[in-house]
């Protein structure tokens, strides 16, 4: 038996002298009246045991939870595999913020410790939430309860994630009012049509999700909802687009009308009448004499000035092709200013073959967006300028005529550049849904084209072909009458294209005739509308 005896004395004396050990660890000396009382110490911190119950959270070691809580609840792993379930969630994370500063040490002087949650799954939500620990038994402890997995949680309440079917995207004017009601105007329901080809998703009933809080079946409130889809912005301007409506109405050939800002190409109107075709984006139509202001600009950017003395006789052979001016009418020698308000087929088609051959011309009309795609947000057809074979196409092209091509959009494009100094293309829709769009990417024009054609298009309004039009004050334009067809006298389309401040706008009308007569009465109109 002594053999035994010692063994047991030998682990009895190596565990009392551990004990001091561990005591010193624990006890601390506390000063008292009368002497020095041994109080037992806490061990660790109650941020030490947070960030330990939240790595075992993120991990779902619901063993490892429970062992760091105070009196867990029996179904303590049941309630927490609910909560992530009840979030149709794949991934939850769950840590303590760092703290920041010189100063700060993460310390928690009530037992509230704060923690982040992030929740991945069919909606991903964030959230921040607090858990109180206390003292037990030594140890700092959660005292759990159906809180520590959200604030807003409590016997009874749960949460849970939603599923719906929301409505398709709305779409909206640049003020946020509603355009896609059932008395939307015709125009404006053509644009939305044209939407629903460039976003066909955005139209259809998308999935959205919510989190409820809920008790049972009843649904207290809603705590996040997220999915569905965000309204269409668009740069339309009712106010803009009902004066180009006004300005339309009663004209008995179809007709159309583009207002762009000019500083930025947002789009401001688009009207059609009739409808069923958006000729005003669409349309292509030789743009007759208001391609003069693109020639005008190649001429000037080459060196010529608006005092320039010019020819302008009421016939002109050039390439074996006979140029004329409107009704023959002969301006004689004047100055090139006069020429262009005049709309001088003879000075411009000569002047172009002498001095824009060799691509010349087609690189100023790229300038100013001509073969180049637009992407505003509903189909519209590109600008056509194809290089000239000969002298006569190079002098049909510059006149507007030939194989040249336009829409109304196009047009409304070219004035845009001389108001504001530089091609923007146009947009209707605004660029966050057009990721290649670069609106805020303007083209400038070239030197002196800018100052000159800002004096050579007021001169159309207030001395040429526009001069008995009644415009507002400030107004710069170009008329067109652009030949169509074949016989001595050919039908033509009626165009007229213009600024005013940060407003430009194009007008065409088919085969309404002279641009003076027809389409410039009609700019006028939605310019006064504007007033």
């Amino acid at each position: 038996m002594a053999p035994q005896t010692g063994r047991t004395y030998g682990r009895s004396l190596r565990r009392r002298r551990r004990w001091p050990w561990i005591v010193a660890a624990l006890l601390i000396p506390a000063v008292v009246a009368g002497g020095v009382v041994w109080t037992l110490r806490t061990e660790g911190s109650p941020e030490q045991t947070a960030d330990r119950y939240l790595t075992a959270w993120s991990d779902q070691d619901y063993a490892a939870m429970r062992a760091l809580a105070a009196d867990p609840p029996a179904d303590f792993e049941s309630r927490h595999r609910r909560f992530l379930s009840d979030l149709k969630a794949t991934q939850a994370t769950f840590h303590r913020p760092r703290p920041t500063g010189v100063f700060a040490d993460g310390s928690s002087d009530d037992g509230v410790v704060g923690f982040q949650a992030r929740i991945a799954g069919r909606l991903d939500w964030d959230y921040s939430g607090q858990l109180q620990l206390v003292e037990r038994g030594g140890a700092w402890k959660v005292s759990w309860t159906p809180a520590a997995l959200h604030p807003l949680l409590d016997q009874g309440l749960s949460l849970r994630v939603r599923t719906e079917r929301a409505a398709p995207a709305q779409v909206l004017a640049a003020d946020g009012a509603r355009l896609d009601g059932p008395d939307a105007p015709g125009s404006v329901q053509q644009l939305i049509e044209g939407m629903r080809q460039t976003f066909p998703d955005r139209f259809e009933a998308p999935t959205r999700y919510r989190i409820d809080l809920v008790q049972g079946d009843k649904v207290v409130r809603t705590v996040v909802e997220a999915g569905g889809t965000r309204p269409i912005q668009t740069t339309l301007d009712l106010k803009v687009h009902r004066a180009g409506a006004r300005a339309i109405e009663g004209v008995d050939k179809p007709a159309s009308l583009v207002a762009l800002r000019a500083s930025t190409g947002e789009i401001l109107a688009v009207v059609n009448a009739p409808g069923g075709f958006n000729r005003a984006l669409m349309g292509k139509y030789p743009p007759g004499s208001t391609f003069k202001v693109v020639t005008a600009s190649a001429l000037v950017a080459d060196g010529v000035e608006p005092d320039q003395r010019v020819t302008c006789p009421a016939e002109k052979n050039i390439g074996g092709f006979p140029f004329h001016n409107a009704g023959f009418e002969d301006f004689g020698t004047l100055s090139f200013r006069d020429a262009f308000a005049h709309s001088c087929n003879t000075t411009f088609g000569e002047m172009s073959v002498a001095a824009l051959n060799g691509g010349r011309l087609g690189e100023v009309a790229g300038s100013f967006g001509f073969g180049s795609a637009i992407t505003p947000g509903v189909p519209a057809v590109r600008a056509e300028f194809p290089d000239p074979k000969d002298d006569t196409d190079l002098a049909s092209a510059s006149i507007g005529q030939g194989r040249v091509l336009a829409s109304p959009l196009n047009m409304a494009s070219v004035a845009a550049a001389i108001a504001s100094g530089a091609y923007v293309p146009p947009r209707l829709v605004t660029a966050e849904h057009i990721p290649d769009q670069q609106p805020d990417n303007p083209q400038p024009l070239e030197q002196g084209v800018t100052k000159a054609l800002r004096e050579l298009m007021p001169a159309v309004v207030t001395d040429g072909t526009a001069h008995g039009v009644s415009f507002p004050a400030g107004t710069a334009g170009k008329t067109g009458t652009a030949e169509y067809g074949s016989g001595a006298e050919p039908p033509a389309h009626s165009w007229f294209i213009g600024y005013q401040g940060d407003v430009a706008f194009s007008v065409v009308v088919e085969g309404g005739g002279a641009g003076s007569a027809v389409a410039a009465p009609i700019a006028a109109r939605f310019l006064r509308a504007l007033s």
